[in-house]
């Protein structure tokens, strides 16, 4: 029992300041509706985005990618469990990156015809860029002090203090 309690205090751990919140709002809500979007619009934005830049098994990953930007960017939105939601999305972007950004540095990006280069690499780059950072962020501060994660975290501290106020 004290392993899983410091498995959670751990998670669930934040010193950052309560202006967190505005990176979580912001980092939360592009995942989560992104992630709807790759069901509401599976051709421009799930399987046939996926298919278009050449992922395997694009009927898999597409709606796994969206049921994953769904699940963090709420958990992520909510501050609950954020530092576990926040490593999904580090992957998440890095893969985003890699497969479908990368390839305009070189002109060979099959979903950004006509762009090449260090410039169209940047532009076309940036949202992914931001969500990566603030993932990072998160995963290294926490949810801050307006968010599940702190609430728990009190909590979980408060619970062998009240126990050994009982014992007495």
């Amino acid at each position: 029992m004290t392993q899983l309690n410091d498995w959670q205090a751990r998670l669930t751990s934040t010193t950052a300041p309560a202006a967190v919140v505005l990176i979580r709002l912001y980092v939360g809500a592009v995942f989560l509706f992104e992630g709807i979007q790759k069901f509401l619009y599976p051709d421009d934005l799930g399987t046939g985005r996926f298919d278009k830049a050449g992922i395997p098994a694009p009927g898999f990953f597409g709606p796994l990618d969206g049921v994953f930007e769904i699940v963090c960017g709420a958990l992520i939105l909510t501050g609950l469990l954020t530092r576990l939601a926040a490593v999904p999305m580090v992957v998440n972007m890095l893969g985003a990156l890699l497969t479908t950004k990368l390839p305009i540095l070189w002109g060979d990006a099959p979903l950004f015809d006509g762009e090449s280069g260090w410039w169209d690499f940047i532009h076309e780059s940036r949202t992914d860029l931001a969500q990566l950072c603030g993932s990072l962020f998160l995963l290294i501060v926490g949810a801050g002090a307006y968010s599940f994660d702190a609430r728990l975290h009190r909590a979980a501290a408060a619970a062998p203090a009240e126990k050994e106020a009982a014992r007495r």
